[in-house]
């Protein structure tokens, strides 16, 4: 973490964060917008599966999403008529639908999508998730598609690094992968430094800002 004036950068944050035990949001823009749309979201959906009898975990992904669209929708007057800066992927697995991934922007919008990428580093790598994407992926070359992307972003893009953090949710559960920076693959030439040694004492690449999920 580096602290320059009031600015503070940390770049193995956690961009992910469970809704309900079946749903998750993969945040960018705004760390404060983000984390408090989150939380309001996991309070509307908990008290929404009270109303209906039902657990938390068995709410449908559609209507969380619709959730946390409807509060970027209705705050777009915030921060000073610019809305919030909450940018995210929602996705995750019911039972009725099955796996869903959907695109909700700051603006109110939400499309449902087989992927979609956000965040800083997501210019850099849409030819390249476009070209390798493929319907019914096994778990295993899902992750591994994932974590390519992640460190095909990370090589170009200088707000992305850290680590990875992979989320897989399925019928059997939410299941989270950490990877830390020196045990990912190397893109683009880029230089490996392990942490705490080397050129910056302790650079370590990783975690890109923003979210993907398929």
């Amino acid at each position: 973490m580096n602290d320059v004036g009031i600015y503070i950068s940390n770049r193995a944050s956690d961009k992910m964060c469970n809704l309900t035990d079946n749903v998750v949001m993969a945040r960018s823009g705004s760390a404060a917008d983000t984390e408090a749309v989150a939380g309001f979201v996991r309070h509307h959906a908990a008290s929404h599966a009270i109303e209906l009898g039902k657990e938390a975990n068995v709410l449908e992904v559609k209507t969380v999403a619709r959730i946390l669209n409807k509060i970027n929708y209705e705050n777009k007057g915030a921060n000073g008529g610019q809305g919030l800066g909450c940018y995210a992927i929602c996705a995750g697995y019911d039972e009725r639908e099955g796996a869903q991934v959907f695109s909700c922007t700051a603006g109110g919008n939400m499309v449902q999508t087989p992927w979609t990428t956000d965040g800083s580093g997501s210019t850099y790598i849409w030819g390249f998730l476009d070209s390798e994407f493929k319907e019914n992926f096994t778990r295993d070359e899902c992750e591994k598609y994932v974590l390519k992307a992640l460190t095909l972003a990370m090589a170009v893009d200088s707000s992305s690094g850290g680590c990875a953090r992979l989320c897989t949710v399925n019928k059997d559960g939410c299941f989270r992968k950490f990877v830390k920076g020196d045990e990912l693959e190397r893109q683009l030439g880029e230089i490996h430094f392990k942490s705490g040694a080397g050129l910056g004492k302790g650079v370590v690449y990783g975690d890109r800002s923003g979210g993907l999920a398929i």
